[in-house]
């Protein structure tokens, strides 16, 4: 294998095998060669050559032109889990809560992913007839499922990844669409709303719908489609979430509808799944079968029936974490083969990823693979026989004779693109070069995009100036050194609009069974309406979900390509070498004073400026005197030390955002766990600028200042908690390209 820097550490990290005492006792050769003899041992079930196929799935491997999921990378050959991703059932009663919690944890433990559903759970406030008493409601079962993830860790490598679903008929649908509106709840879990199509009706005629208790079946109440939706939107706008899946859309394309309903997915989204089904995936590197503007369609077709015939051996040679989980995988033998490195084929095509030519190449190969699988799959029912619930399926229906139930996913692919050395899935790069620094010996170097590097050096512009440039920006889309048409198609993730990122997303789904991870990223600057009109198409375009990230709108997000400012001065002296002396208070100051709800009732806070930015905040609780009114005046006292100390105001904010008190309030929708933390809300919408400033001196406050370093500076995913390298968002989760990590497991 060709091993690019990064490759080498995420294998040391995360996939070379380990004697006890830690130590790495394997090679990336010999990884391959453990995946592919024991995935190949199936063969032996059939009466076929077991020797020969390894060695082809070997090869494969070894080119790096196909990749199976972590788990059977990691554990191949080991006795353990080979499935990335599961569903897994919520019944609504305690035992069957419970059985949930137990089965996930067995999962995630053996590491996979888990998806659940917690529709069927009676709503906030419902009878429990067993106690007389009533119940919690969905969410509040979820933060115990949050709580139980974060004290698991997948066989020793992988954090747990939970995908939260609710229906949009549920009569909670309104608490779990705010579950995560504050930072840091339900972090182990993404969220998507299940929405039907009589709720997008209701949307399009701007009416309402209803509201239907499970437990009783009967319709509770009804509400407006669009009060909903604009919840959802805001919500997506706020940090991402909830996502959307189109529960009608998934089940129209359901080929066991006999065996059952499909209510959730995966912790990313792309494979939609039975209650304790689990699939198998894998992805061909389609940028190494690039030949000139087209592919190498005979070794493509070749790669696709080994890849297809190797993921149904997986599921022969696998072994399940729950008896349910491997009866429900055997009788649908569901299988995902996707592509990664799609981006980097546009890149040697010269084709931009925002056109109608990427589109058409994008239609062509996936429904070229989706073909080839099928047959494969078809072939190796002739071998082996059909998927035992192909009787009553779909596929009976329309008489072909089918091996597995679904044959392709666009799933993630973000540590093996890493060891593949390709873009990952069908993102667009998320940037053209990093600076990074190798967690094994601390060197720093710069990573540039291969095919990319190659243009520069062909340009004669391949130095350090304009790498570090570069890395600093992001996109190269203001860089006047390089020429307009190399721009034109050496485009980033956030240069690309989100109608052309959904575009893209539906044109892979046509020819996808399964679904397709994408993630809409959008810019900082992008409104409501943007995120709105990315849902509204993606419904219309066939996708099956949507998951929209605008970049920076999470608070875990940092400014991790900033361009260098000069230093602003600073008013202040240096007493005894160790502290900064705080620049005095001027005699006159201009602010605004903004109220927020608390549980104890409206708090003020008004801020105010001098010439160097935030002088002063004063805090008041509506509710006079008492400890809590004198606790609200300490922080605007110790705030406004700290601000005139040239503290940075996010780091303040970050201390005090989350504190909770026993009385929560809600702020225009918004929850306000804390005096404290309604302080800090209202301080970082000011620095947002959502509070109209009324200074007429002609200087310019802080707000203004930090809006135009926004437009100026691209903003990423944030800071690898592993090994301090940059986390970048795509493919509906944050991972990072150095170390592997991921927060999606």
């Amino acid at each position: 294998m060709r091993l690019t820097k990064t490759a080498e550490v995420v294998l040391k990290k995360r996939y070379l095998l380990r004697n006890e005492k830690g130590e790495i006792i394997e090679t990336p050769e010999e990884m391959l060669w453990r995946v592919a003899k024991a995935v190949a041992s199936a063969e032996e079930k059939y009466d076929g050559d077991s020797e020969t196929m390894a060695k082809a799935f070997f090869n494969i491997m070894d080119e790096q032109l196909f990749l199976p999921n972590s788990p059977t990378l990691m554990n191949a050959g080991t006795g353990l889990n080979l499935s990335a991703c599961f569903v897994i059932p919520v019944e609504d009663s305690i035992d069957g809560i419970f059985k949930a919690l137990w089965d996930m944890a067995k999962v995630q433990k053996s590491g996979g992913g888990t998806g659940f559903s917690f529709s069927k759970l009676r709503p906030r406030g419902d009878i429990v007839h067993s106690t007389k008493g009533v119940a919690s409601g969905p969410v509040s079962f979820m933060k115990i499922f949050d709580a139980a993830t974060e004290q698991i860790k997948q066989g020793g490598k992988r954090r747990g990844a939970n995908m939260g679903v609710l229906n949009v008929h549920h009569p909670d649908i309104e608490e779990f669409i705010k579950a995560k509106w504050e930072e840091g709840v339900l972090r182990n879990f993404n969220i998507s709303v299940g929405v039907t199509d009589e709720f997008m009706k209701a949307l399009k005629e701007n009416r309402d719908y209803p509201l239907i208790n499970p437990r009783t079946g009967e319709e509770v109440k009804r509400i407006q489609a669009r009060k909903i939706f604009d919840m959802i939107v805001e919500g997506a706008w706020r940090n991402g979430e909830p996502g959307m899946i189109f529960l009608d859309t998934i089940n129209k394309h359901n080929p066991t509808p006999h065996v059952g309903k499909i209510e959730a997915t995966n912790p990313c989204g792309e494979q939609p799944l039975l209650p304790y089904e689990s699939c198998n995936l894998g992805s061909i590197n389609v940028s190494a079968f690039v030949k000139g503007k087209d592919f190498d369609w005979d070794r493509l077709k070749e790669v696709v029936h080994l890849a297809t015939r190797f993921l149904d051996d997986v599921i022969d040679v696998n072994s399940y974490p729950l008896k349910e989980i491997e009866e429900k995988t055997l009788a649908n033998r569901k299988i995902g083969l996707g592509i990664m490195g799609f981006a980097d084929a546009l890149f040697k095509m010269n084709i931009p990823y925002d056109s109608e030519d990427a589109l058409k190449i994008a239609e062509k190969l996936m429904s070229f693979i989706q073909r080839e699988s099928h047959f494969a799959s078809q072939q190796l029912a002739e071998e082996r026989g059909v998927f035992p619930n192909w009787k009553g399926s779909v596929w009976e229906k329309k008489g072909i004779k089918m091996r597995n139930a679904t044959t392709t996913t666009i799933a993630p692919t973000g540590t093996i693109s890493i060891i593949a050395g390709c873009s990952s899935g069908i993102e667009p790069v998320y940037a053209l070069a990093f600076k990074r620094m190798n967690i094994l010996d601390g060197e720093e170097f710069f990573e540039v995009n291969p095919i990319f590097e190659e243009v520069l050096k062909k340009l004669g512009l391949y130095n350090d100036e304009i790498l570090s440039k570069i890395a600093e920006e992001g996109s190269i889309q203001e860089i006047n050194e390089i020429p307009e048409n190399i721009r034109r198609v050496f485009k980033c993730a956030l240069d690309i609009s989100p109608e052309w990122h959904v575009r893209m997303q539906a044109s892979f789904q046509k020819y996808t069974d399964n679904a397709v991870s994408k993630t809409i990223n959008m810019p900082n600057h992008a409104t409501k309406r943007d995120v709105e009109m990315a849902f509204l198409l993606a419904y219309e375009l066939g996708c099956k979900g949507i998951t929209v990230y605008r970049d920076g709108s999470r608070e875990e997000q940092v400014l991790a390509k900033a361009k260098k400012k000069e230093e602003k001065e600073i008013r202040g002296r240096i007493v005894k070498g160790q502290y900064i002396e705080p620049r005095p208070r001027p005699k006159v100051t201009t602010g605004t004073t903004i109220e927020t709800k608390t549980g104890c009732g409206s708090l003020y806070v008004t801020i105010n400026e001098d010439d160097y930015g935030i002088a002063e905040v004063f805090v008041q609780l509506g509710k006079s005197g008492g400890c809590a009114a004198s606790q609200t005046e300490a922080i605007g006292r110790l705030l406004s030390v700290a601000l005139r100390s040239q503290v940075n105001p996010y780091a303040l904010i970050r201390q005090l955002k989350g504190i909770r008190c026993p009385s929560i309030g809600f702020d225009n929708g918004e929850i306000i766990t804390s005096c404290a933390d309604g302080v800090a809300k209202v301080l970082e919408k000011y620095l947002k600028g959502e509070f109209t400033s009324k200074r007429t001196d002609g200087i310019k406050p802080l707000t203004e200042f930090m809006e135009n370093k926004r437009q100026k500076t691209k903003m990423i995913g944030g800071v690898c908690p592993e090994c301090g390298n940059v986390l970048e968002y795509g493919e509906g989760c944050m991972i990072c390209k150095m170390c592997g990590f991921t927060k999606c497991g």
